[in-house]
């Protein structure tokens, strides 16, 4: 096996990925010569960009990290009068190309505006919200709220993601009340978006002619477009609204045979419906030719149950976060030798590591602060690609969601093995959050994030819960782009709006043709603007275009996707 993909090499990979991205201080007269006028007080450099997966990569483009809000407006007034479009970069923790686009030259008219390396100031602005810099990390705005006593209910797993970040692609955790549950003053079940009080973009002001900072509240309707803008906008600092902390209890379990956790509604048993029901905060890590996936259901726990350990910081799951060596040699395996075939024993080991780690660490059962529970992924662990979307259901149908699509990713993984074919050495995921009800945030006349793949939709207000499914697989694997093309398909023909509803996860893969994703005409064209409703897209499509008529936050997926 070749270094570059020994055990030692492959993790060296993957720390360097999660690195800060590389800084390559300008030259003076080169800088003045491409970049004539820039702002003076903001430092530029030439900067790779590489998203989680390295699929969509860049070398030498000019960056720069502005120091304040009023450093942010100069730069994108510069750009927009010098024909350069503004891409605001905090941890890159993303698939889609909503910052670049794939073959994005050194030398594109892009400027890549750093958030993570002064936008981080983090205040309280009442006894219930805080105010948070766009490049704060979702791990250090949870800090800052335990310390204070705050939380809220759910957060993605990796905290390295930024607040704009996660903002602007209405970033999620997994949550839904249990039964007999009540929602605490706060507390949302949706996405991270519908927390936001109040937030300040970059937009254009028509009576100076210039790019300006404004601040929308979350009762006015230009805010609707803003709370999730896919990259169509800057924002640069929200206030949030929180809620009183809790404790959380994590229970692992490994034992639970696929065909029971997902089997048809009514069928009984351990279902994932029933550890729902019984706790409302589930996930399932389902590793690909495998029989027992991966359970994980959180449960609110005021006081430590006698069988949980407490933890006192997140990442509890070091088998997770540091690829174990049985499985980054088989990677290097299956990756330099193109020894796809061997994905049915990557699964099995990927599902050892979880079970044996589980016991080895004392992590199946653990309890503390929703923070030490909630965050369990670093950027160390294994990049892998990744497919999304969320399932617009009622409560009552969730297990028949499931069931519909894990006996149809079982059927179509097993027909590409039966030739051959081995698209998925990943796993599946599946989590389940309510929707975005601007209720929640506690403000009169709040406005529902336009763009939030959790907005409910009008016509069926008996919908309250989504089911969002991923299936991950390494990023090159052969025939993935055309098993998930086939996925993507049963998706949107079977909740097709009937009893559910698709839309796609903005970060993920989606529009899948045979060979790459992102490039389907009809769904970028029709289907994902029509999960939305022409009324509700419209408006957002339009609020952006007005927001920034010259398109100096864009780029050329963003272009076809708001044609």
């Amino acid at each position: 096996m070749i270094d570059s993909f020994s055990r030692r090499g492959f993790l060296r990979t993957a720390a360097a990925l999660a690195a800060v991205p590389t800084l390559l201080p300008a030259d003076p007269a080169v800088a003045a010569h491409e970049l004539p006028d820039f702002p003076a007080e903001v430092a530029l450099y030439r900067s790779a960009y590489r998203n989680w997966v390295g699929e969509i990569t860049a070398d030498g483009l000019w960056a720069c990290a502005p120091g304040d809000p009023e450093q942010v407006v100069a730069v994108v007034n510069w750009a927009w009068r010098h024909g350069r479009r503004v891409r605001a970069r905090g941890a890159s923790h993303g698939w889609s190309p909503l910052t670049i686009t794939p073959g994005t030259a050194s030398d594109a008219p892009v400027l890549l505006v750093d958030t993570a390396a002064h936008l981080t100031g983090l205040s309280l602005e009442s006894p219930t919200s805080v105010r948070a810099g766009a490049g704060v990390t979702l791990e250090a705005l949870l800090t800052y709220l335990e310390e204070h006593g705050l939380g809220v209910t759910a957060t993605p797993a990796p905290g390295n993601l930024t607040v704009g970040g996660a903002l602007a692609v209405d970033a999620h955790g997994t949550a839904v009340p249990a039964r007999g549950e009540r929602r605490m003053p706060g507390h949302t079940y949706g996405s991270l978006s519908n927390l936001v009080l109040s937030l300040t973009a970059v937009v254009w002001d028509e009576d100076s002619g210039t790019y300006t900072l404004r601040t929308y509240d979350r009762d006015e309707a230009d805010c609707a477009a803003l709370l999730t803008h896919l990259g169509r906008s800057l924002v640069t600092e929200v206030v949030l609204r929180v809620g009183a902390n809790t404790n959380l209890r994590c229970v692992s379990r490994t034992d639970i045979p696929a065909g029971e956790l997902f089997g048809a509604p009514g069928a009984g048993g351990r279902t994932f419906e029933s550890f729902l029901d019984r706790a409302g905060r589930v996930e399932t890590i389902w590793f690909a030719f495998t029989e027992n996936p991966w359970l994980k259901v959180w449960s609110v726990s005021p006081t430590r149950p006698l069988t949980s350990r407490n933890v006192s910081r997140p990442y509890n799951y070091p088998f997770s976060d540091s690829v174990p060596t049985p499985v980054a040699e088989l990677v290097g395996r299956i990756v330099s030798d193109g020894a796809w075939y061997l994905a049915p024993v990557l699964g099995n080991a990927q599902y050892d590591a979880a079970a044996l780690g589980l016991v080895a660490t004392l992590s199946a059962d653990i309890w503390g602060p929703s923070k030490n529970t909630l965050l369990y992924l670093r950027p160390t662990t294994l990049r892998i690609a990744t497919n999304g979307c969320a399932v617009l259901t009622g409560r009552g149908q969730v297990q028949r969601v499931v069931a519909e699509f894990t006996a149809f990713y079982r059927e179509r993984l097993a027909a590409y093995a039966a030739r051959g074919r081995f698209p998925v050495n990943g796993s599946v995921e599946i989590r389940v959050t309510g929707l975005d009800d601007p209720a929640d945030v506690g403000v009169d006349g709040a406005r529902t994030p336009l763009l939030s793949a959790l907005r409910p939709p009008v016509d069926r207000p008996e919908w309250d819960t989504a089911v969002w499914l991923n299936v991950l697989t390494l990023p090159g694997t052969p025939y993935a782009e055309a098993f998930l093309r086939e996925i993507e398909r049963f998706v949107l023909r079977t909740f097709d709006g009937g009893y559910a509803m698709a839309r796609v996860e903005w970060s993920k893969g989606y529009a899948y043709t045979d060979d790459a994703a992102w490039s389907d005409g009809e769904v970028l064209g029709s289907v994902v603007p029509g999960s939305f409703g022409a009324e509700g897209w419209g408006q957002a499509a339009g609020v952006l275009e007005r927001l920034d008529p010259h398109r100096v936050f864009g780029n050329a997926f963003l272009d076809r996707l708001f044609a």
